[in-house]
């Protein structure tokens, strides 16, 4: 297990045999991982789904306030039924009191029906009509499955990558290698920089304007098997829009393009990232909130190429030399010293 949990070295020399053991290895490490990740989600599965349920609930309460769609409709229904059920529960306790000026056989048929409106009232829950809605019999096992997957890879993504790096690095060189090891190792951060702007910031907005786009006219019904698909892949496409960075960086440190391309194909860039932000799921208000992060992005990568451009050429930079003037160059030298002979001497 020692030498799988660290990558092999550039000299060493591995047959065929080796490597497959060795890739067999780390996919058993990476299932490890999965599973284990994929227990401790679906051993917490109800927070996990609280989570991911979170920005439409907010949404679907606003319009059950509204009575808009059916589950609205409902809430309403069942607002209006509680407040009449208290109000009739007050009216008959005002009734059975004795100096209600009514007969005692009515004031005992009030008090009779006292405990009826109550256990009518806590029966009665106008509810918040933000619930997601399940068709099939086994669905909500397999919507809590799957998003247990979806947290689970998340999860797992450290190690995952890891056991990646440890399997492809070697086969780098020296020089190679410098360049990847940082870039590999930016990728769990940027991932969850992506999921957490997608999932604060760009999912809201986009339930918000799809769910309330001409909710007076359709029954808005979400369902399970409909919402957790489409958050996970909105937080799934922000993550991988928050690698451009690493991607462009690792371009320029293996000299494929230049920063200056890049300033150059500026305008090239942003037309790219609205066709991304527009093949996204979503809507207008979704589009500029996934164009602006890859225009940012974009300009952040410039600058750190800049930097890593600079640094680069500080290093390859002679150091200063010494060079004789041309009055040291033409002067004759002094002769050598000989030591004083005996007819020499005073």
């Amino acid at each position: 297990m020692a030498k799988v949990l660290r990558p092999v070295n550039h000299d060493a020399r591995l047959s065929l045999v080796e490597h497959l053991d060795e890739l067999r290895t780390r996919l058993i490490v990476s299932i490890g991982a999965l599973i284990v990740a994929f227990g401790v989600c679906f051993w917490q599965n109800h927070r996990l789904l609280s989570l991911l349920e979170r920005p439409i609930h907010k949404v679907l309460a606003s319009q059950a306030k509204k009575g808009q769609g059916l589950e609205g409709e409902a809430t309403q229904g069942g607002k209006a039924l509680h407040a009449v059920a208290r109000a009739l529960s007050n009216f008959a306790k005002q009734l059975a009191k004795p100096g209600s000026g009514v007969s005692p056989g009515v004031r005992h048929a009030a008090g009779a029906l006292v405990p009826e409106l109550h256990r009518a009232v806590t029966q009665v829950h106008p509810g918040s009509g933000s619930q997601l809605t399940t068709l099939g019999v086994g669905e909500p096992f397999t919507m809590t499955v799957t998003v247990c997957a979806y947290f689970a890879i998340l999860l797992a993504m450290p190690v995952l990558l890891f056991q990646l790096y440890a399997f492809v690095l070697p086969a780098f060189s020296p020089r190679e290698r410098a360049v990847a090891l940082p870039v590999m190792l930016a990728v769990p951060g940027l991932l969850l920089g992506g999921v957490a702007f997608g999932y604060f910031i760009v999912l809201p907005a986009a339930t918000h304007f799809l769910l309330n786009f001409n909710a007076g006219s359709f029954d808005v019904i979400v369902q399970a098997s409909s919402y957790f698909p489409f958050a996970a892949l909105i937080l799934l496409a922000m993550g991988l829009i928050f690698q451009i960075p690493i991607a462009l960086i690792a371009l320029t440190r293996a000299e494929i393009v230049t920063t200056r391309q890049l300033r150059k194909n500026r305008r090239i860039a942003i037309a790219v990232a609205a066709v991304i932000a527009a093949l996204l799921p979503g809507d207008a208000i979704t589009m500029i909130l996934e164009t602006l992060p890859i225009i940012v992005l974009y300009e952040i990568s410039i600058h750190i190429s800049a930097i890593l451009d600079l640094r680069d050429s500080r290093r390859a930079r002679p150091q200063a030399t010494v060079v004789p003037s041309p009055a040291m160059a033409t002067s004759p030298a002094p002769p050598p010293s000989r030591p004083l002979a005996d007819d020499d001497a005073v």
